[in-house]
């Protein structure tokens, strides 16, 4: 079975795109949100791609 990335529905905070890339790839979902806190303090690195992730990324079916 081939596994898509989608924005989580249940696993969300803002716009479910950590929950969904923490399903895709089998890790918490807090680990991720705590890798994009530290790239957006790193001169705010994580933010756009966050967004463009946002804009993109199809809602879980």
């Amino acid at each position: 079975m081939k596994k898509k990335l989608y924005k989580s529905r249940t696993d969300k905070k803002l716009f479910g795109v950590c929950g969904g890339l923490a399903e895709y790839l089998g890790i918490d979902a807090t680990v991720v949100r705590v890798i994009l806190v530290l790239f957006c303090l790193a001169g705010g690195s994580g933010l756009i791609p966050y967004l463009v992730c946002a804009a993109v990324m199809p809602e879980e079916p």
